[in-house]
């Protein structure tokens, strides 16, 4: 556990957010990630244009951010080194022997950087190992409600600080954690990841004895979060951020018959995936690290981890709780289809509110990432008001 600080009250100026997206480079892979480097508010875009530049691959990248994180810590700018080693550690290859020491790299950098924080970080013993959590109580005092904060497919949840900081200094105290096949529960611990996230969440609500609290999943994350509030009554609120819902919805029935069919022919298929994965970064990475999160090593492994993501495994019949549903109306990862069927299926829910991001309020994309702290103030309006906020886009 790392050394707690004292938790008195006071007032932390918030991570200040860009608004807009940038083009950084051609391949749209590559893009994104310095989007989300810069989007989520540590990072020049002066120095992530430069050194894009510099890149023609994803796998030159490594080198270029390690640079460019050496050059930042060396000037003192802690918080910019982090997110750059951050963007290093996301291009380093799965098999690579530096993937983890750059993870070890970056958290013990994020610790320096973040040591005028008052927050403490756990180890919550899991499956013979631990799942790192940081607790931030809120800045105003008496907390209204804990909020449980967790990310998704290849996120770590210290790259998340600018949204758990601002649920704090709404009024609430937050447990941001890494799950199974998570950041440091992972790289550090060697747990694998499950679908079946109840467990976890179980997990870290026993270790604060917390009776009720609210759940916020991020990117694919939101899938997680929605099975947990089906199966953890405890889960009084959840926020899909956003909503996966299933992850063959999008293609339609004709695909997902093919693909079902496709899983009985792992000799035609594996060779066959490996061949795309050469010619398309994005399906490169996908079936790597869900392979790394999922402890699997074929590309059949992957697609049978990704289907696992499905509504009848999710259970939002089940779900009894207050729903929120944050989705990007140009999102190229979730589409927003998947939250119009999220919204459908939560028939039992107390309430279901869907806030659709805008391309005019530069949110349209992948978890907002252009207008990151447009969608936390939606967040926390909807923690304080529940179902009566206004959903409509804010003009510009």
């Amino acid at each position: 556990m790392a050394k707690p600080m004292e938790m008195e009250e006071v007032n932390r100026p918030l991570t200040e957010l860009p608004v807009g997206s940038r083009r950084f480079h051609r391949s749209a892979f590559v893009d994104y990630q310095f989007n989300r480097m810069y989007g989520l508010g540590y990072a020049d875009p002066d120095e992530l244009g430069a050194a894009a530049r510099r890149i023609r691959s994803p796998r030159e990248a490594p080198a270029v951010l390690h640079e460019l994180s050496a050059h930042a810590r060396a000037e003192g700018r802690l918080r910019h080194a982090t997110s750059y080693l951050r963007g290093a550690e996301f291009f380093t290859p799965h098999d690579s022997p530096d993937k983890r020491s750059t993870y070890r790299e970056y958290r013990a950098l994020f610790d320096l950087a973040f040591a005028d924080v008052p927050m403490c970080r756990h180890e919550i013993p899991y499956e013979g190992g631990a799942l790192p959590a940081y607790h931030l109580l809120t800045s105003k005092g008496s907390a209204k409600h804990a909020v449980l904060v967790h990310g998704g497919f290849d996120s770590f949840i210290e790259e998340f600080f600018p949204i758990w900081e601002r649920i704090a200094a709404a009024g609430y105290d937050v447990i941001a954690f890494d799950g199974p096949g998570q950041g440091g529960a992972r790289a550090l611990h060697g747990i694998t990841h499950d679908h079946d996230w109840e467990k976890p969440v179980r997990v870290v609500l026993d270790a604060f004895g917390l009776d009720r609290a609210t759940l916020v999943g991020i990117s694919m994350g939101g899938y997680w979060a929605m099975r947990a509030a089906a199966y953890e009554p405890r889960i009084e609120r959840v926020v899909a951020w956003p909503p996966v819902y299933d992850f063959m919805e999008q293609v339609g029935p004709r695909m997902r018959r093919v693909v079902e069919w496709m899983l009985g022919f792992p000799r035609f298929v594996d060779p066959l995936v490996r061949l795309r994965m050469r010619l398309f970064d994005v399906l490169e990475h996908a079936v790597k690290q869900a392979n790394y999160i999922s402890g699997g090593h074929e590309p059949m492994d992957a697609i049978r981890w990704m289907l696992g993501m499905n509504a009848e495994h999710l259970g939002s019949e089940r779900i009894e709780a207050d729903v929120l549903l944050l989705a990007g109306e140009h999102d190229a990862f979730q589409p927003l289809r998947l939250a119009r069927a999220q919204e459908r299926a939560c028939a039992g829910a107390r309430s279901v509110t869907t806030r659709v991001f805008t391309r005019e309020e530069h949110a349209d994309s992948h978890c907002q990432i252009g207008n990151l702290a447009l969608a936390c103030r939606v967040l926390t309006d909807w923690l304080d008001h529940g179902a009566s906020i206004d959903v409509a886009p804010t003009s510009t």
